[in-house]
């Protein structure tokens, strides 16, 4: 039973502060998530929308796969405004799911590193599961944000 990791890195000319205010907002997953995926976020929308801190707990659910609906909660572990957060699942589909979020300022705008490391359950098929069609779905999930990320802040030049 393997533990993966995926990381991406995106640069966008926007500003410290409006990108920090973009992700530390969990009501915009659902905007930089494919639709396919059916993400919603089942927190109150008003305790959500609040100042992101340690120990905010995040409720979703999201049609990973065949479009079977699975709950999903996650908890902010650590927050250091306008430079990085963690979220970890403590319910759902992953045996381990940690996902480190960084922005660092470069000139013109703002430099975000994603770091995921997860584990699937049922041991070997968990990792036979990830060769066959969770990696790729993961990546997948990235390349949307991507590209939807340079739609709504432009790209760098």
């Amino acid at each position: 039973m393997s533990v993966h990791s995926l990381k991406s890195i995106q640069r966008l000319p926007i500003s410290p502060e409006k990108v920090w205010d973009f992700f530390s907002n969990p009501m915009n997953l659902k905007v930089i998530t494919p639709e396919h995926l059916g993400f919603h976020v089942t927190s109150d929308p008003d305790f959500s929308a609040r100042k992101m801190y340690a120990g905010q707990v995040i409720t979703y659910t999201v049609k990973p796969i065949l479009g079977i609906p699975l709950f999903w909660m996650t908890e902010i572990t650590h927050v250091q405004e306008d430079q990085f957060f963690v979220d970890e699942q403590r319910v759902g589909p992953y045996a381990l799911w940690q996902h480190q979020h960084h922005f660092k300022t470069i000139p013109g705008g703002v430099e975000m590193t994603d770091l995921i490391h997860y584990r699937l359950p049922l041991g070997w098929l968990g990792d036979f599961a990830n060769w066959l069609f969770v990696r790729r779905q993961l990546k997948g999930i990235f390349d949307f944000r991507t590209k939807k990320l340079v739609e709504l802040f432009g790209e760098m030049g």
